[in-house]
């Protein structure tokens, strides 16, 4: 019996990450010859799009496919990009070892993580062809491009190269580059068209990366291009420390025996982020640790005891020891005007509402959630609502049932905001497509392919607010087009009309033609609001005109309240009517009196935008009487948006009066939560 035990345990072998993958690739996307060449697509773009963002380079991504054998089903891949390049000595850590990355220990938003994703490209293409991928790669500090042909020995998780050699890249028009990467990868796949597609997924990408360039050539030699609708690059994130709230057992230990700080009060303030002095002291006296204790000397118990206080489990006057939120500077969300363009470059519509929630935290991780909807023209009434999902700006192409992400979508009750949905459940149908993004330091995924979010009903709780205010501003926009369209058929009507009868009138009567001025008026029985805000190719600044018309036989008195973009880095000129700040991105003008038939005009220029960053104007009012063309103002709305920047400021103070006289930090300073960053449509 016993030589049977020590045979059993001679036979058993530690299996190399690669090998493990190799057999099980489905884990990574390559589980059909369509999702494979996506899943290659994807690795590729994503990762020129992180090395230009981090380089501060604005992407230019060019895709490639070519049917090389039909029968056989065999497709070359060809993608380049004008990122920073790869040093010729770094190639083949990138592209052949699996697990190899500089953004797994970093808590930061992030495309990718894990480093599995280019270096399983080139394990599938060599898996399925025999080949090898050919790499060129060009840095800024080197008049020629370095090229080698990688492979991986999937046994050593290693690299393996062939054809080293060094040329100088020169593009077709005849210049040199000056830097970027350009990866070729022969394997078997399958080229399709329709919605889950390589060209739908770079369509989407090129949605959320407004800043990006892309243009994709097809099998067929067509050439599909988006380009950039921003010169502004995403905000460049921070990585940050862990936070107390998300931190298990297993890591804490680690992190004490790892630490060579000299006390705890000054391992938990160097360590962890949402760490005052207050509170790391107030921490370890519930969890009955002395402050001079050393991190390294901890007893299993106190492990305990000291997450038992992180989580809230041990109390202080019966209460959890109050933590400060972690930075959010380590997130990048595309925001709302940018969203906005991204829709509109590749949708043709004329309604589109967005919004970005204030950063939040669920178990200890900084998350933010963006929505958006576009509604209209060139959409099917009949089919279901085009969904539209991403995390970390990186589209998500299967598993839409099973994600997070649908499930708030169907959970809210469309009906009532103008589109289709049997029983109040399920994806809307109508002409619409509804945009929803997680950005996030971790992403939790259903499966290694990256392909759904997993549940959280903190972040489906979210997610579902700011469906609901999006929603919300579709019924109004709905319905401020229905009264529109009325009363301007009623306006004609009545100017075609009571003209025709007056003069009629007047001629039977032997008499002059009436003043009708008074009459129409009545007729009308209505205030209405007219907005304009239109580019102005001359002065490159965006001019925006509201006009407010008294078609009643009373005077009327109004506060009259607009939209701006003043988060979005706009300034407003030449306000000649004054008015005054409600709110972040809301201004405010008080007319005490519009007397009948009388006109009011707001004028003002917004400067330090682009062309086609802001193209509707969100007007709203105080008063008793309806305005058509304008929405009454949501009082409790406009009290929670001012609510959260009086919150944001306070957490600012809290964090900024908590010295610390152990030891300085070197935590990045945060800017504070600002609320909601749009009110129509926008704020819970």
């Amino acid at each position: 019996m016993s030589g049977t035990a020590e045979r059993m345990a001679q036979n058993q072998k530690q299996v190399a990450i690669s090998e493990f993958f190799e057999k099980n690739k489905h884990f990574l996307g390559f589980d059909s010859l369509t999702r494979s060449l996506i899943t290659a697509v994807k690795e590729a773009v994503d990762n020129s799009l992180d090395a230009c963002e981090e380089a501060r380079i604005l992407p230019e991504i060019r895709v490639q496919i070519t049917k090389i054998d039909d029968k056989k089903n065999i497709i070359e891949l060809k993608s380049e990009d004008n990122g920073p390049g790869i040093p010729q000595r770094s190639i083949e850590k990138v592209f052949g070892q699996l697990l190899f990355g500089s953004r797994f220990h970093a808590i930061r938003q992030s495309r990718g993580q894990q480093g599995i994703g280019i270096t399983g490209v080139v394990m599938y293409s060599q898996l399925t062809t025999g080949r090898k991928t050919h790499v060129r790669s060009k840095i800024a500090t080197e008049a020629s491009a370095a090229i080698v042909d990688i492979g991986l020995d999937t046994r050593k998780n290693k690299a393996t190269k062939s054809n080293e050699s060094r040329e100088i890249w020169e593009q077709p028009d005849g210049s040199f580059k000056e830097h970027g990467l350009e990866v070729t990868t022969r394997m078997k796949a399958k080229y399709q068209k329709g919605r889950q597609s390589v060209y739908q997924y770079l369509r989407m990408t090129s949605i959320v990366n407004p800043h990006a360039d892309i243009t994709f050539t097809d099998p067929e030699g067509e050439v599909h291009h988006w380009p950039r609708v921003t010169e502004r690059l995403p905000t460049k994130v921070e990585s940050i420390k862990p936070h107390p709230h998300g931190i298990h057992l297993g890591t804490l230990q680690r992190m004490c025996t790892e630490s060579t700080d000299s006390r705890m009060t000054v391992f938990l303030r160097n360590n962890f982020s949402g760490m005052s002095t207050r509170a790391a002291k107030e921490l370890l006296d519930v969890a009955e640790i002395s402050e001079k204790a050393k991190p390294k000397s901890l007893k299993p118990e106190q492990y305990r005891a000291l997450l038992e206080a992180f989580q809230g489990e041990r109390t202080l006057n019966n209460k959890p020891v109050k933590l400060l939120n972690p930075p959010t500077n380590c997130l990048s969300p595309i925001e709302e005007l940018l969203i906005k363009k991204g829709l509109s470059k590749t949708i043709d519509s004329r309604f589109v509402t967005t919004m970005t929630r204030s950063p939040t935290v669920t178990q200890g991780n900084p998350y933010q959630v963006e929505v958006g909807l576009i509604f209209g023209e060139g959409m099917l009434a009949d089919k279901p609502v085009e969904v539209l999902r991403f995390a970390n700006r990186v589209p998500l192409m299967y598993q839409q049932g099973g994600c997070l992400l649908t499930k708030a979508i169907e959970s809210v009750d469309w009906r009532q905001y103008g589109l289709d949905q049997a029983g109040g459940r399920g994806v809307p149908k109508g002409p619409a497509a509804i945009l929803v993004h997680l950005a996030s330091t971790n992403v939790q995924f259903t499966s290694e392919a990256k392909e759904a979010l997993a549940d959280n009903s903190e972040v489906l709780d979210e997610t579902r607010k700011a469906l609901l205010e999006m929603g919300r501003g579709l019924r109004k926009h709905l319905e401020k087009k229905k009264k529109m369209a009325k009363t301007q058929e009623k306006f004609e009507l009545v100017n075609d009309i009571i003209p025709a009868i007056a003069e009629k009138s007047a001629q039977i009567l032997g008499r002059p033609v009436p003043e009708l001025a008074g009459s129409i008026t009545k007729i009308m029985s209505a205030v209405i609001a007219e907005e304009e805000t239109v580019w102005n190719k001359e002065t490159k600044k965006t001019d925006v005109s509201i006009t407010l018309f008294n078609y009643t036989s009373r005077a009327r008195s109004y506060t009259l309240l607009a939209s701006w973009p003043e988060r979005d880095g706009a300034v407003m000129e030449n306000n000649n009517t004054g008015g005054r700040k409600e709110a972040t991105g809301v201004w405010a003008w008080k007319l005490d009196t519009l007397e009948p038939g009388q006109t009011y005009v707001i004028k003002y220029t917004l400067s330090g935008l682009e062309k086609g960053d802001w193209t509707d104007t969100d007007v709203f009012f105080r008063g008793s009487q309806d305005v058509i063309g304008a929405t009454k103002m949501d009082e409790k709305l406009l009290e929670e948006i001012r609510r959260q920047e009086a919150v944001g400021t306070t957490e600012e103070e809290e964090s900024s009066d908590e010295s610390d006289d152990v030891e300085p930090l070197a935590e990045p300073e945060v800017p504070p939560p600002t609320g909601q960053q749009t009110l129509f449509g926008g704020g819970e």
